[in-house]
């Protein structure tokens, strides 16, 4: 233990833990995983699939997510902290440490290394405000695709609640809550979100035909659920839930919401029961009452609040349920967390997504994930911002003329995927826009030769902002927009989640602090493939605000997130080279058939103890984690499994034979004749129903079927470089940053008697100097070889890419190998360049199996080398060879898309 007193840590960060123990542990973890999590994991990695949708820190929150689903069995974080302090429950198997004063970790348990009263403090902080249901904070900064996420992690409760519907640990419907209907409408993107980006496509169409929409924009909307149905995803905000009525005397909210509520059956009885004597003056409030009861009969329901929009400071911490005082929102979920539970269900969880993890400079206990705001900047997920704040005698029209003079210069007409920059400037009330910002404006973009029909307004008053307007600011992020100057009195802000906002304009002070961080903040989302930047023009004053803000919210400064100028890549252009290089191979497809036998074969099961051991559950108890096994208990029949009869079984084993012909009595017969027989076999099946899945029916379809297969080979023609145009000449071209020393160009004098044999894209930006040093040593052997740098366009550029199965999930991936060399004997090689490689990781095995499985057709090789190897690898003719594992094969060459 500790000696001596310690300074409670009260700030203690868990979540960084939390994310420590996970990828120190992650393939131990991912053992105990369904498979489907593994899939649904391994489909969204970015290291494992070069064109996966989610960014890497959605991903890591995806994989905290299942983690504390499939890891943690949805248990209350400061029931997590306190066994994985104390290193017990499901930490037992692991060795947890803890961290010193500067967060770096230790190889100590955090009981030796803080102490019991340091740990008493911290869990009594996490305790402080548990909910009845698990309660976790999702923090993303802004801009990171947070609604994304939250569709992603609904899509996966759907899907394991389809396949383990007894497993309560998973959400069968989801209520997501907007705190306004500023950031309502940006949720609708849950619902138009095409779903196979983070999806594996042989469940995509299981969710297509299964989801139900509902989306409460106005009073008058319903929510079409049946009771005690399933995939429900409804679309709120609170005021279109919570219970309400226009009365004097008490009303139903009154009674919901006050210390003194009445008993369950009063509160959540029929509708007219609840209302009691009074009924409602308009059928508006009777549809809020309806909806709340509504959502109150669905099962398992998972609750998702997006308030990073929307709430920050005091707000945000009373809508997380972390302020001593609950806002409405967090009333609302407690009193649905009731009803369910009178319903015989529950709040699976609430799920916060939020754009900080911090509330006046301390963490909020609930966190589970945080990616803050300075790290996003430094890994080119947002613009880079530039701050510039005007001090001394600099009144509103000189700030104004110095920001859009500054704006015009730096960005002007420069598009970025087609659309113009924008900047938006706000005004502190409408009648300032109307009669000094417009007028002062117009002038402005006058003298500077800009039309002023590039100027569009959005206050919210019919008199300024006509529907037409509405219609210009809902389109801002398309190619078709011509408006660049937007100004805007507070309704504007929802017009920030546009991409092509490239600057931001604030020079009054606003009557609420934290509006600076908010509309500043808000120019930072980031477009196309580098990092743009980010103009904020503010008044001196506005610049100590935003500084103090950025403190609380984020602990950054503004220097912090500011230019950095020790980066120095650079930006290139990268076009392709005419005429495209394009690869004829023979793509070998392998179709199956199945065939109905004329007679089935006798089925044979080994129902032994032996064999059915891997089917049951021990409890084993000892005192400690090394120590001997003390006690040793079967729990097999504690186990959730559906129990069979013998004519359930048989109906079962035959729906998955419906479709072929095959009779549930010809299923029966085959059971009977078993030689362990039906009653055997119900036996089996009932103690564990895995048996039944794992055995009995593929054991069934082999006894019914054979399958034949066929090799249907397809020559087709792989470009190296996609996009070519010959109708329109249009040529590839692409936008990478990268060091200008690990940069190739066609038209260096050092190439100029090589360029010839390489250069299918006019840059080539490597990613290490070991790659650039192979590049110039295959270019000085033989003159009749070719080398194309192929590890660069990983993106879908490309068809030239090898397909392999990840060893663990059996997702389908891509690889990009780094180099393709056509030899001039009629010879391929494919070629990775590492700085240092593991041999016998299974991924690496994984993807050069399949590199050496495209040999079929071609005299083709795969080899992973390191710097090391190179003079080894292209010293001899047989050095070439030597680093392939396989032979040299005949057949087609395999490069199937994914």
């Amino acid at each position: 233990m500790a000696k001596g007193k310690k300074t409670i840590r009260q700030d203690f960060a868990f979540f960084q833990a939390l994310l420590k123990f996970y990828t120190e542990n992650r393939g131990t973890i991912r053992k105990r995983y369904k498979q489907l999590s593994k899939q649904v994991l391994d489909f969204n990695d970015p290291e494992l699939r070069t064109d996966a949708f989610l960014r890497k820190p959605q991903f890591e929150a995806l994989e905290i997510y299942i983690f504390l689903k499939e890891f943690g069995d949805n248990a209350h974080v400061h029931q997590l902290f306190q066994q994985w302090a104390k290193n017990e429950g499901m930490f037992a198997e692991f060795q947890t440490t803890g961290a010193d004063r500067r967060g770096q970790g230790t190889l100590l348990p955090f009981m030796e290394l803080e102490g019991e009263e340091q740990y008493q403090a911290i869990f009594a902080k996490l305790s402080e405000r548990a909910r009845s249901y698990p309660n976790y904070i999702f923090a993303l900064t802004m801009g990171l695709g947070k609604t994304i996420l939250m569709a992603t992690c609904i899509f996966y409760e759907f899907l394991l609640a389809n396949k383990f519907s007894k497993d309560t640990r998973f959400c069968k419907n989801a209520l997501v809550f907007a705190p306004d209907k500023t950031v309502l409408q940006s949720l609708k993107e849950i619902q138009t979100f095409d779903l196979s980006n983070v999806v594996p496509p042989e469940y995509a169409n299981f969710l297509r035909s299964n989801l139900k929409f509902h989306f409460l924009d106005d009073t008058a909307s319903t929510i079409g659920a049946q009771d005690g149905s399933s995939f429900n995803v409804i679309i709120s905000n609170t005021q279109k839930i919570i219970l309400k009525r226009r009365s004097a005397a008490p009303t139903a909210t009154d009674k919901l919401f006050s210390e003194k509520t009445g008993t369950l059956s009063e509160v959540y009885g029929e509708l007219y029961e609840m209302l009691g004597e009074a009924a409602p003056e308009t059928d508006a409030d009777l549809a809020v009452n309806a909806r709340f009861q509504r959502i109150a009969r669905l099962p398992q329901l998972g609750i998702y609040v997006d308030e990073a929009h929307h709430s920050m400071g005091a707000a945000l911490e009373k809508d997380l349920g972390q302020a001593k005082q609950d806002s409405a929102l967090r009333t609302t979920i407690d009193e649905l967390a009731r009803a369910l539970e009178h319903k015989k269900t529950s709040v699976v969880g609430c799920y916060n997504f939020t754009g900080t993890p911090y509330v006046k400079d301390t963490i909020m206990p609930e966190v589970v994930y945080a990616y803050g705001l300075k790290p996003a900047i430094d890994n080119k997920y947002l613009k880079q911002p530039d701050f510039v704040d005007y001090s001394g005698n600099v009144k509103s029209g000189d700030f104004l003329k110095l920001a859009v003079q500054d704006f015009w210069e730096r960005e002007g007409e420069n598009r970025r995927e087609g659309m113009l920059p924008k900047l938006a400037i706000f005004a502190s009330t409408i009648d300032e826009l109307d009669t000094e910002l417009r007028p002062a404006l117009e002038k402005i973009l006058t003298d500077l030769g800009v039309p002023t029909n590039r100027i569009l307004v959005n206050v919210g008053d019919e008199k300024l902002t006509t529907g037409e307007d509405i219609r210009e600011f809902n389109r801002l992020d398309t190619e078709a927009s011509d408006k660049q100057f937007i100004l805007l009195v507070g309704k504007g802000r929802e017009g920030w989640n546009c991409r092509s906002l490239f600057g931001v304009a604030l020079y009054r002070k606003p009557k609420s602090r934290i509006f600076v961080l908010q509309s500043t903040m808000r120019c930072l989302r980031s477009i196309g493939e580098i990092q743009e930047t980010g103009h904020i023009y503010l008044s001196a004053e506005n610049m100590e605000i935003l500084k103090d803000e950025l403190q609380q919210n984020f602990r950054v400064t503004t220097d912090e997130i500011g230019p950095k100028k020790t980066d120095d890549s650079e930006t290139y252009i990268v076009t392709a080279v005419p005429p495209p290089v394009v690869l004829t191979i023979t793509r070998r497809r392998q179709l199956f058939q199945t065939r109905r036998k004329d007679e089935p074969e006798k089925l044979a099961f080994d129902l032994s103890d032996t064999a059915l051991e891997q089917y049951r559950a021990t409890l084993r108890r000892r005192k400690a984690v090394n120590a001997a096994i003390e006690e040793q208990e079967d729990v097999t029949e504690r186990l959730d499994n559906r129990k069979f009869s013998e004519y359930t079984l048989v109906a079962e084993v035959a729906r998955y034979f419906a479709g072929d012909g095959v009779s549930p009595f010809d299923i029966s017969a085959m059971l009977e004749a078993t030689d362990a027989g039906l009653p055997r076999l119900v036996e089996a099946v009932n103690m564990s129903n895995d048996v039944l899945y794992d055995l009995v029916i593929p054991a069934v379809f082999q006894a019914l079927f054979e399958i034949k297969t066929f090799d249907d080979p397809v020559e087709e023609q792989i470009e190296l470089v996609k996009g070519y145009n010959p109708e329109t000449n249009r040529v590839p071209t692409f936008t990478f940053r990268a060091k200008p020393h690990l940069v190739a160009s066609r038209d260096f004098p050092q190439y100029a008697g090589t360029r010839h044999r390489t250069f299918h894209l006019d840059h080539y930006c490597f990613d290490s100097q070991p790659e650039i040093d192979f590049f110039e040593k295959v270019l000085k052997l033989n003159d009749g070889d070719k080398i194309y740098f192929t590890g660069m366009l990983v993106h879908g550029q490309s068809g030239f890419r090898v397909n392999y199965i990840h060893p663990e999930s059996h997702t389908v991936c891509n690889y990009y190998p780094d180099f393709l060399i056509l030899r001039e004997d009629g010879s391929t090689h494919l070629v990775e360049v590492k700085s240092a490689w593991k041999s016998d990781d299974p991924v690496v095995v994984a993807k050069k199996e399949a590199a050496e499985r495209l040999a079929e057709g071609s005299r083709f090789h795969y080899a992973l080398l390191t710097k090391d190897d190179f003079d080894e690898f292209l010293g001899t003719e047989t050095g070439w060879q030597k680093f392939a594992k396989r032979p040299l094969r005949s057949g087609t060459l395999d490069l199937a898309p994914h």
